[in-house]
């Protein structure tokens, strides 16, 4: 008897991964993974676009790594996310506004960065307290006590 867990049903995509500086390619990946902790890694750089294209994962936690650049607008594509955790990073620019599209998500957590800007409002980001925005002193607009002009400039208190 042939097990589905071992045949195609569960695993599709493939992955190229650098671990102790040799490349290992991955031909298939078990597509029933739903969480990423890749937390206290002392990961440097962007985060990669195609991580948006794991648009069946629950959880990603990329915290506690010394990340720069931007959010990846990719990151609207995970329509089954549930908990985002991207804090005490070095992340910069602006929060997109296409992750309200993310209409599951329920744990989000962008602290300890550098992003600007008015905080995105719609779906799920209307529940979102200040601590997800906790020292991102760029950032403005509810429910951060920062008011924002039409710019996105800061107003003065």
């Amino acid at each position: 008897m042939t097990s589905q867990y071992m045949g195609d049903y569960y695993y599709q995509d493939s992955m190229m991964e650098t671990i102790k500086g040799s490349k290992i390619k991955f031909e298939k990946i078990l597509n029933t993974f739903k969480t990423i902790d890749l937390s206290c890694n002392k990961f440097q750089g962007e985060i990669p676009e195609c991580i948006g294209n794991l648009n069946s994962i629950r959880g990603l936690n990329l915290s506690h790594n010394y990340l720069t650049g931007h959010i990846p607008l990719s990151f609207r594509n995970l329509n089954m996310l549930e908990s985002l955790d991207l804090s005490s990073n070095k992340l910069s620019g602006r929060i997109p506004q296409e992750l309200t599209s993310l209409t599951f998500l329920e744990v989000l957590n962008l602290s300890e960065n550098h992003l600007i800007g008015f905080i995105p409002q719609g779906n799920q980001f209307e529940t979102f307290e200040n601590d997800s925005y906790y020292e991102n002193p760029g950032l403005c607009g509810f429910p951060s006590s920062k008011r924002c002009t039409i710019d996105g400039v800061l107003e003065p208190s």
